[in-house]
């Protein structure tokens, strides 16, 4: 991958590279990869959405560990986008350290995952994610 390339990844693209499907696809639209270093995915957020209708009735907020999981789909797509093969894997998930939620995520935001890997050890890699809205955390 080139120094500073910018990609733009559908939803259909995307779902060729991670396993995730509706209505646990939480990205989007991947818009910009660096150097296979960092990555920026979209989340558009609808009230089709089935976790509003209980989360709050009357006071729709995307759940925090929903927000978490689109950031790890984020970095899982460009773990995935980095390796040097077209043999399908699995990307897991496994910690997260000093996760806060700042703001609610509402309806009608445009939730935007920046992502930038921090190191690899082997088959780990650890990631700093940031999730935000209108320029917002």
């Amino acid at each position: 991958m080139s120094e500073n390339t910018n990609i733009v990844l559908d939803v259909t693209q995307i779902m060729k590279m991670i396993p995730h499907r509706y209505p646990f696809l939480l990205i989007d639209r991947v818009t910009h990869i660096e150097n296979g270093q960092s990555i920026t995915a979209i989340k558009n957020v609808t009230m089709n959405e089935p976790h509003f209708t209980g989360h709050f009735p009357g006071k729709p907020i995307m759940p925090g560990v929903l927000i978490v999981e689109s950031m790890a789909q984020t970095a899982g797509a460009i773990a995935l986008l980095s390796r040097k093969s077209d043999v399908p894997a699995l990307v897991y998930f496994m910690s997260s350290d000093g996760a806060k939620v700042r703001k609610p995520v509402v309806p009608g935001d445009q939730m935007r995952s920046h992502v930038q890997k921090i190191k690899r050890r082997g088959g780990l890699m650890k990631y700093a994610c940031q999730a935000m809205v209108d320029g917002v955390k």
